[in-house]
């Protein structure tokens, strides 16, 4: 790779991935991960890799049904 002097000559040079539009597989499935959890931060960090859409359309978008863990408090 040859070495540019700015941003602007790579993309004259290399093109630029402005338009890219990820394109779903057979294989792209929802997760029921909550929101903000290490499960759904993989999921969407595997998506990303594999070039996949970031969200489908039946992803979990609640807490519904969901249970936490709960500290007692201190006395």
């Amino acid at each position: 790779m040859e070495k540019c002097k700015n941003v602007f000559e790579a993309i004259l040079k290399y093109g630029h991935d402005e338009d890219y539009l990820p394109e779903p597989t057979p294989d792209f499935c929802p997760t029921d991960a909550a929101a903000g959890s290490m499960e759904k931060i993989d999921i969407l960090r595997s998506r990303v890799e594999l070039g996949l859409p970031l969200w489908h359309d039946n992803d979990r978008y609640d807490y519904n049904g969901l249970t936490g863990a709960i500290r007692p408090r201190e006395s």
